[in-house]
């Protein structure tokens, strides 16, 4: 008989799951099973072993929803495919992955008792329930607001640190948290800046006259020609360099004990090419017409000499720039510029060049910035070998940026920024949280450096930290609002 009513207890254990009867209607399920099987004496019978019998009442709210006899599961409810109900599982009954045991509430069902006791066992005492929107009111007892959201335990401890919060570790894994270590590396945030090519200021050469002369003829050398040193540009005479080459060249006939001296240093000081001296050296005549030759490679810039025009005495007849390296003149943000240093790597690309890259270090940072723009001009050297680069190109300029040193660095993902405060939620292990205000510095290839607040090596959470942070100041917010004499 014994045997029977236990099976008939079982019976009614799973129907009532099947069909997720209250726990408190057990009792009556168990007689009125029991009575159909084998008359009132059994119900009698039954009902003293259901008041003595002891079963564990799940609570909290419903996680998900689980075939009766499979290992599947759903979000919302569900039926099978032969019409059965996914049974419901709660809070209590969820998968726990912390290390001790899983903690069950165990009621003794009693019919002469109103209500059930629930007696705990396996994890810290239940202080009371707080309101879950920050309200000042509690509860010895779980409840529910008026919005139907259950009331949240608060657990002997908690009370007493206000920066701490707890989560269970179902929970931190159905939020997603994430956590890393806080490392020390170095930040490197490239600056990208628009840049233009200018020509090496100290490879232009001005051919002008230092006194009047006339252009006899001019060769054919246009703007923007190339040129070689030595090649010939202007033919013209000038009354100053006949008469100074006619006096040094009696100077050497007759034999001067000075060699011709004053006359050589008048014909130098006219800017009298050296060849021209040499052939009155040789012949012992003075050239009638003196010409100009290029003092170097390159590109001509300018082009003002005329055939049979009278130049004056400085006036440039000739521009010429030496091409073979640029400057690229990048323009860089005010609140930038306190992360540029001189010989920082500079990578710099051009939109007409796709796929060319050229590489060159940050040469010269110019002491002024500029009212219009509030911008610095810095200066890179690139090397020029083929010329591709032209004067006055637009260039996008890449300038590696940051510390040299390493910093305590965490992720972005880790720094909640409201703008005026700064917060990293620090994992502290079985499942405790503590939101920490932090200094944050530079940042840079989606790090943050860390200058006050999280040490290295201590562990910060990177994902659902919002969650985290919201329940702490949640938790802050009521410690304020409810003061420990109104506590249950």
């Amino acid at each position: 008989m014994v045997g029977l009513i236990a099976g008939s207890a079982g019976f009614a254990g799973i129907w009532a799951g099947d069909q997720r009867v209250v726990p408190g209607d057990i009792p009556g399920l168990l007689r009125s099973s029991v009575a159909r099987l084998f008359g009132s004496d059994a119900e009698a019978m039954a009902t003293h072993g259901a008041e003595t019998a002891s079963v564990v009442v799940p609570e909290g709210a419903v996680i998900y929803y689980r075939h009766p006899d499979e290992a599947t599961y759903s979000l919302v409810p569900k039926s099978t495919a032969d019409g059965r109900t996914y049974l419901a599982v709660l809070a209590s009954e969820d998968v726990s992955f912390d290390g001790g045991p899983k903690a069950t509430n165990t009621v003794v069902a009693d019919t002469s008792l109103s209500d059930t006791v629930p007696v705990t066992a396996g994890e810290k005492r239940i202080l009371y329930y707080r309101n879950p929107m920050g309200l000042p009111d509690t509860s010895p007892t779980p409840k529910k607001d008026s919005m139907g959201m259950d009331y949240i335990p608060v657990y002997d401890g908690e009370e007493a640190d206000g920066s701490t919060v707890t989560v269970s570790a179902g929970k931190i894994q159905r939020s997603g948290v994430k956590t890393t270590l806080a490392a020390r590396t170095t930040i490197s945030q490239p600056i990208m800046v628009p840049g233009v090519v200018e020509h090496d200021e100290r490879k232009i050469s001005v051919i002008s006259l230092r006194t009047e002369a006339f252009v006899e003829k001019v060769a054919d050398v246009t703007t923007g020609a190339p040129i070689k040193a030595g090649q010939p540009l202007v033919t013209l005479y000038a009354k100053e360099f006949a008469t100074a080459g006619a006096q040094y060249a009696a100077d050497l006939k007759i034999g001067s004990k000075t060699g011709g001296g004053g006359a050589l240093q008048r014909l130098l000081n006219l800017g009298v090419p050296a060849e021209m001296i040499a052939e009155i050296e040789k012949t012992g005549k003075p050239p009638l017409s003196v010409t100009l030759m290029a003092p170097r490679d390159g590109v001509v810039l300018e082009r003002m000499a005329v055939d049979g025009m009278m130049a004056e005495a400085g006036e440039t007849l000739f521009r010429i720039a030496d091409t073979s390296t640029v400057w690229i003149i990048a323009d860089v943000p005010e609140y930038e510029l306190a992360s540029v240093q001189r010989g920082a790597a500079a990578t710099v690309r051009f939109r007409s060049m796709p796929g060319r890259a050229f590489t060159g270090k940050v040469d010269e940072i110019y002491p002024e910035i500029q009212a219009e723009t509030r911008t610095a001009k810095i200066r890179i050297e690139l090397p020029n070998p083929d010329g591709a680069m032209i004067a006055h190109m637009y260039a996008d300029v890449e300038i590696a940026a940051g510390a040299a040193e390493s910093v305590v660095t965490v992720p972005d993902s880790a720094v909640i920024d409201s703008g005026d405060r700064q917060v990293v939620i620090v994992d502290l292990g079985e499942g405790r949280f503590e939101p920490r205000d932090v200094q944050i510095g530079q940042r840079g290839a989606g790090m943050v450096e860390i200058r006050q607040g999280v040490a290295e090596g201590e562990t910060v959470v990177v994902s659902a930290n919002f969650l985290i942070d919201a329940e702490s100041n949640l938790k802050a917010a009521l410690s304020a609002l409810t003061p420990v004499e109104a506590q249950p």
